[in-house]
């Protein structure tokens, strides 16, 4: 298992100086020559590595436009593989908080994982940015945490508004949830049966595989005939596992899902049974900006595919500590300081569009409802709705939204299970 700086650093600083430079440098030169010391947790190994490796990538990638250096300051990225195990992870941003003296973390991949490091955070006061759905409800909806931000949002955040496009657009009326029986499963099924059923349609089954099931059949096998759609969520590897589970079953209805389903890592090694998938992202490969783009075509030059949301989120992380150490001078000691200033970022560029921070830490953002379709022999997730600037509430009074209990099996209640 990987401990000390991984060679993700070694090898985004080594290939620095060949890189090609798709964003402006930062104007403001750090106050500092010492280096600047980020902490990376991700998922090298278990079920969950695929998504890992894209993270690796977006943070290459970042540190490569740039030479390794942020506000001035030379980088030292150091990668912790938490395994997708919520103990470890904690035991890891430790390492990096007391052994290596980070002024900043980025991660982890998983939501359990970040549930897990929530009272450490609070503790060190070192600041957490999450790259994924990591940005949990429960992990800041309680009460406000000054020392956890998100570069994305909530795992609930994406598919509020593809249960809403699936009961007004797709006209479904009755749909079952299939998702994995796990902090990120229960808030992203959580949110789209609430916003399904706010726009009038119903719940009437609800099936929990474990995260590493051998196999899915027996839970194909009890998906009622009747309904008029599968709403998924599965993330890493599962996706396509479960997607060519119903393939083999011969099961035709139509799949929504959860962003993972077919985030572009995934999608590359997908077939004809990914074709016709609905999800709801914060990000797709082929949004159409100029800073995409540019995104887009750095990854598929050094790594000769697509990004996901998997990489773009170490990368809207690292540039959320690039705008706020333009505040600051490059500075990271005065600790108050540095972190007024992360909370202040109001992104306008970067591959995901803008995105602006709640009192919670939590960003205000674009969320896309995708199709999957081949375009130029390619598997791709064409954007075919947009909800603007939709925040982690959804519709939801903010005050009476975190008064809700935690989503699990139970919440929200199931009024229509047949």
């Amino acid at each position: 298992m990987r401990t000390e700086k991984s060679a993700l650093s070694r090898r985004a600083l080594l290939k620095a100086g060949a890189a090609i430079t798709f964003f402006p440098a930062p104007a403001v030169l750090a106050q500092t020559t010492e280096p600047l010391k980020i902490g990376f947790l991700t998922v090298l190994t278990g079920p969950l590595a695929a998504g890992g490796k894209q993270q690796e990538e977006g943070a290459a990638q970042f540190l490569k436009e740039r030479s390794g250096m942020i506000a001035g300051r030379k980088v030292e990225l150091t990668t912790q593989d938490t395994a997708g195990q919520p103990a470890l992870a904690k035991t890891k941003l430790q390492e990096l908080v007391e052994r290596i003296k980070v002024a900043v973390s980025i991660g982890p991949l998983a939501t359990n994982e970040a549930l897990a490091m929530d009272d450490y955070v609070r503790e060190s006061k070192v600041p957490l940015i999450t790259t994924t759905s990591a940005a949990t409800v429960d992990l800041k909806a309680r009460q406000p945490h000054p020392y956890v931000l998100h570069a994305f949002g909530t795992a609930p955040q994406v598919t509020y508004p593809l249960g809403d496009y699936a009961a007004k657009e797709l006209k479904f009326k009755k749909i079952c949830i299939v998702a994995e029986d796990f902090t990120y499963g229960h808030e992203g099924a959580g949110g789209f049966q609430l916003g399904f059923e706010g726009a009038g349609g119903k719940i009437v089954q609800k099936l929990w595989p474990p995260l590493n099931a051998p196999e899915y059949g027996v839970y194909i096998g009890q998906i009622k005939p009747d309904v008029d759609a599968i709403y998924t969520g599965f993330a890493g590897s599962n996706p396509l596992r479960f997607l060519k589970a119903l393939a083999e079953f011969g099961m035709k209805k139509p799949v929504l899902g959860n962003t993972t389903m077919t985030d572009e890592g995934i999608l590359k090694v997908m077939g004809e049974e990914a074709v016709g998938v609905y999800t709801g992202g914060w990000y797709a490969a082929g949004l159409d900006t100029p800073d995409n783009k540019k995104f887009v075509a750095g990854i598929n030059a050094q790594y000769k595919h697509d990004p996901g949301f998997y990489t773009a989120g170490p990368y809207t992380a690292l540039l959320i500590v690039e705008e706020a150490l333009k505040t600051t001078g490059g500075k990271t000691d005065d600790a108050p300081a540095f972190l007024k200033a992360l909370h202040d970022v109001r992104l306008t560029h970067g591959p995901i569009g803008p995105v602006r921070l709640d009192e919670y830490g939590t960003p205000v953002l674009d969320i896309y409802i995708r199709r999957v379709a081949r375009v130029g022999g390619k598997l791709t997730n064409t954007i075919i709705k947009k909800y603007p600037q939709v925040s982690q509430f959804w519709t939801l009074d903010p005050k009476e939204a975190v008064k809700q209990p935690v989503f699990s099996r139970d919440f929200p209640p199931s009024k229509y299970l047949e």
